[in-house]
């Protein structure tokens, strides 16, 4: 039985540390990038809310979130997910979510009808 206890507390410290080293590696990316000034916070929160919840993103903000770049945009939406805050969104659904709105924001900036 002891050894069980020692078992559980090595997993939970072995998951502890990884998700300590992934928000330290996260926090490394948005630095090494700039990401924390590419956007502003309107936009900020329309592309928050478009992944997060249920809205939807302005072609005004989906080219500050295009020129913001994928790598800021990806390494902010997993950095959201380490927040307590919001320990009970589906990780799945947040990948989902965030490849969904890129990729929609993507296919409006390159819309010819936006570049007349």
């Amino acid at each position: 039985m002891a050894s069980l206890n020692v078992y559980s507390a090595l997993v939970v410290l072995f998951f502890t540390r990884a998700a300590a080293m992934a928000t330290k590696e996260n926090d490394q990316i948005i630095k090494d990038n700039n990401c924390k000034t590419k956007m502003g916070m309107p936009c900020v929160l329309e592309a928050f809310t478009s992944i997060f919840k249920t809205g939807t993103i302005s072609s005004k903000c989906c080219g500050e979130l295009v020129g913001f770049g994928k790598v800021c945009h990806t390494t902010l939406a997993k950095r959201s997910l380490e927040n307590p805050l919001f320990k009970d969104l589906s990780p799945a659904r947040n990948i989902a979510k965030r490849i969904q709105t890129w990729n929609n924001c993507l296919a409006l900036i390159d819309s010819p009808s936006l570049s007349a």
